[in-house]
């Protein structure tokens, strides 16, 4: 896949053993690690979408670590190399990976798993209460060229 500018991704690595196993989600010593806000978990339940939105101010850094999402972008920085863009990712269990996404970009997910699935945000910086660094657009709508609906094949 052709991935929007400035998006990274690192495919993550279970140390599994006799008791269970550990993953390591984000680390300062990797290339992914500019600076750290906060981390939190969202949860979305099967079938609902939480979209869109993008930050001026901060990177999103994505892991799923319960059940499976489709994660999209969009690249809508008029701008960048890679204006219109979309990139598609389906993380979870079944697909350990960190999906990074750059200031600008909108993004939203999907549960796409019959369990609620988590996943874990450590953006760049603290939620502003005061003022938020989020700027929206109801998931689906006709500014975004994305489908959220499953296509069976």
């Amino acid at each position: 896949m052709d991935l929007i500018d400035g998006v990274k991704t690192r495919q993550l690595k279970r140390i599994p053993d006799e008791r269970g196993y550990l993953m390591e989600m984000f680390r300062s010593d990797w290339p992914e690690f500019s600076e750290f806000g906060q981390v939190y978990i969202t949860a979305v339940y099967s079938g609902v979408v939480k979209g869109w939105h993008y930050h001026e101010l901060q990177d999103d850094t994505f892991v799923c670590v319960s059940g499976m999402a489709k994660v999209v972008l969009y690249d809508a920085r008029k701008e960048s190399p890679t204006f219109g863009r979309i990139n598609e990712f389906f993380i979870g269990v079944l697909n350990p990976m960190l999906v990074q996404i750059p200031k600008g970009v909108y993004h939203g997910f999907k549960g796409i798993s019959e369990e609620v699935t988590l996943i874990v945000n450590i953006p760049t910086k603290t939620y502003n209460y005061a003022k938020p660094d989020e700027y929206r657009l109801p998931a689906h709508t006709d500014q975004i060229p994305y489908d959220w609906t499953r296509h069976d094949g």
